[in-house]
């Protein structure tokens, strides 16, 4: 799949399929002088989340699909849109040649399960207005779990208008190589803190936190989970402030760290 094609404004997300005979002017690489004619009898479906757009479309033929055909210049000029993978973090990154009128992207994510379905807005990364030099944009996906992920902007403009460029591949979040303890953030805690920790095979773990005479003071987790990353809440409102240990243990792997709690 194409995130975009940029030739006299034409933008093709997803493949737009054009029965019989048709015929297409590009004109120009500018804002204002694109155009697009399809000559008669021509039957034109534009298959749903495809869009076209030019300065001026003529259709003389039949045009059907849960496409979108907009005229008038475009918005945003996309020259890339890629991503790059550091543990369970995702980093999206995207270069606009030139923007008009561009209030900013929605940034939306589906998890490519089975039986997950639904695009989802996590976050939102305003624009440039009105630009006519490259831009460049990075948004961070942190603490993902082991999967497959989908990525797409939604480009808007401040008149409501909007345009969708989706990602070639998916983005792959894979299980850790190594078992690991996270140290506590923040720390001091206050009486919250969350931990991090990691897992490359499904195990039965425990994290226990222990007074510094050795005593257990709370079980935050004791049961088994599947490969992957996770984090779990230390709760200190019941202890007094002081330093206090955590330890966990998955077969033969152990490893523990200090947490100082101050109220």
């Amino acid at each position: 799949m194409k995130i975009g094609v940029i030739r006299g404004k034409i933008i093709m997300k997803t493949k737009i399929f054009i029965l019989l005979i048709f015929n297409l002017l590009i004109c120009d690489f500018q804002f204002s002088q694109s155009n697009i004619t399809y000559d008669p009898g021509s039957l034109i479906d534009i298959s749903s989340g495809a869009d076209v757009c030019a300065d001026a479309i003529i259709i003389n033929g039949t045009y059907s699909g849960g496409g979108t055909i907009c005229q008038g210049p475009l918005p945003v000029l996309l020259s890339s849109f890629s991503f790059s993978v550091n543990k369970n973090n995702a980093a999206l990154s995207w270069i606009t040649e030139a923007e008009l009128n561009n209030s900013g992207f929605d940034v939306e994510r589906r998890v490519t399960l089975s039986g997950v379905e639904g695009w989802q807005k996590i976050a939102f990364v305003h624009g440039n207005g009105t630009s006519s030099t490259p831009k460049s944009y990075v948004y961070e996906d942190k603490k993902l779990q082991t999967g497959s992920y989908k990525y797409r902007l939604k480009q808007l403009d401040y008149n409501g208008i909007f345009e969708y460029f989706e990602l070639e591949s998916d983005v792959v979040i894979v299980p850790p190589n190594i078992f690991s303890l996270g140290q506590n953030y923040p720390n001091p805690s206050n009486p919250k803190s969350k931990i991090g920790y990691e897992l490359p095979v499904q195990m039965k773990i425990s994290i226990k936190v222990y007074d510094v005479t050795g005593r257990e003071v709370a079980a935050l987790v004791d049961k088994m989970q599947d490969a992957g990353y996770y984090t779990v809440e230390f709760d200190g409102s019941n202890l007094a402030s002081g330093v206090y240990f955590y330890r966990m243990n998955a077969g033969n792997f152990s490893d523990i760290k200090k947490i100082i709690l101050i109220k």
